[in-house]
């Protein structure tokens, strides 16, 4: 049986979902999947820019918190949607996170489902239940 990537929340202002993985790396890639999701279909998304994302933080949820923060960062500077992405976490005095991201222009998408504001700390988390780790994030839209 597949394990499902993420599931969207029900939030009465925001957007909310957990994303799933059987690794940090996979659960921090869905957790992105998860994002552009709420943005666009990323079915339609080619890979045509890659950008490289290299961040360090002290715990695993405020790592996510970083990682979804820069996306959108990334997505709000160079007018991109992202359709994949490659995530590796290490784990040495800190976590350190390196990634690579595929997308596009937004200008070829003028079909954006919603814009998203910000990543929140509200419910946060990431933690291992049952050998699966789970991202829980809420997004300001």
């Amino acid at each position: 049986m597949d394990m499902k990537r993420f599931e969207y929340l029900e939030h009465t202002a925001d957007a909310e979902f957990i994303a799933y993985g059987r690794t940090v790396d996979e659960a921090f890639e869905n957790a992105a999947l998860a994002m552009a999701g709420l943005m666009i279909d990323p079915a339609k998304v080619a890979a045509r820019v890659e950008k490289d994302v290299d961040l360090e933080g002290e715990a695993l949820d405020t790592l996510l918190y970083d990682w979804l923060s820069e996306l959108l960062y990334i997505s709000e500077v160079d007018r991109l949607v992202f359709s994949g992405f490659s995530v590796s976490v290490a784990e040495d005095d800190a976590y350190r996170l390196k990634a690579k991201v595929w997308g596009e222009s937004i200008e070829r998408h003028p079909d954006i489902f919603r814009h998203i504001k910000a990543v929140t700390y509200h419910d946060l988390r990431f933690e291992k239940r049952n050998n699966i780790y789970e991202a829980q994030v809420v997004l300001d839209i």
